[in-house]
């Protein structure tokens, strides 16, 4: 059976504290099928019982976390169970050891304020001291290992995300949003721009009945002396962030671009930037929430700043 037959299978243990939840919910993220506090004689019936079948791929990759407080945790017995497992034809077991020094450890129960498992009527250390003692088999048999003791949650997911990644040539889902304000914010944005600064083709009355998808209402509002430069800054600051949410694991970035009614300004910018972006190598899709929406010159007028309609 070849490598890219072999069913992946990553026990997942460490000191507790080091980010072992962390690293699981990472891990089904990107697509593993993850159980927590799963004791390890029992994986053999586990990897022998079919996926369920509301799951699109037929056979997901098993992340299985495990740690002092697992039942029938013996150090040794587990790691003869683990090298029976592994001569077993048709699977690829490995491990990842999570490890945290004990001054950090002690941080971060203290910011908590959560009790260590092994220590619930003692200092933190002593339950530290206890566990590092009890993993250290572990720790050494280990093919993978992470110290967190420096990272972020955020670190700890891109680590995960680099080493155990299914597509390697996974992108962040970028969606642009154009929108009113009068309607109202749409939800989950994480980049707002606002383009009611630009010049209004609502109070041109050949324009009015248009949207920002025609090419008549494209040019007057690019004759705007402030359209050029404003697409350009927007769009190296979109540059910029991009591929850092891709590299900080960041599956969906909604990017919102408003102006009064969501028909005629903020559906050109988001068609426009749209483009460049895929000239730049990205892939956008794009939303027109109130494209359809009907014009409303009340709202409109009310957005009239300094007696500048529109703008």
């Amino acid at each position: 059976m070849t490598g890219d037959c072999l069913k992946r299978v990553l026990l997942i243990t460490g000191v507790s504290g080091a980010g072992k939840s962390t690293a699981l919910k990472t891990m089904e993220d990107i697509g593993w099928e993850t159980i927590d506090n799963f004791p390890i004689r029992l994986v053999e019936g586990l990897l022998q019982t079919p996926p369920s079948s509301s799951r699109g791929d037929s056979d997901p990759p098993l992340a299985l976390g495990f740690d002092s407080r697992t039942r029938g945790f013996e150090p040794d017995k587990l790691i003869d169970s683990i090298n029976r497992l592994q001569q077993e034809p048709g699977y690829l077991i490995s491990t990842l050891f999570l490890d945290c020094n004990g001054g950090e450890l002690e941080r971060r129960y203290g910011e908590t304020r959560r009790r260590h498992p092994l220590a619930l009527d003692r200092p933190a250390k002593d339950g530290i001291a206890l566990e590092r003692t009890l993993l250290a088999p572990f720790r050494r048999w280990a093919d993978h290992v992470i110290d967190t003791s420096d990272l972020t949650a955020n670190d700890l997911q891109r680590q995960i995300r680099q080493r155990f990644s299914l597509d390697k040539n996974a992108s962040t889902t970028i969606t642009i949003t154009s929108f009113g304000f009068s309607k109202g914010l749409p939800n989950n944005i994480d980049l707002l721009f606002d383009v009611r600064f630009l010049a209004n083709p609502f109070w041109d009355p050949q324009l009015k009945q248009m949207t920002g998808l025609d090419p008549e209402v494209a040019e007057y509002i690019s004759k705007d002396s402030a359209y050029a430069e404003a697409i350009e800054k927007i769009l190296d600051m979109l540059k910029f962030l991009l591929p850092r949410y891709q590299d900080a694991g960041k599956a969906y970035v909604n990017i919102g671009i408003g102006c009064t009614g969501g028909r005629h300004r903020s559906v050109h910018v988001a068609e426009r930037l749209s483009k460049d972006l895929h000239t730049a190598g990205f892939s956008p899709s794009v939303r027109h929430r109130n494209l359809a929406s009907r014009p409303t010159e009340a709202l409109e007028s009310m957005q009239s700043l300094n007696g500048n309609k529109g703008i």
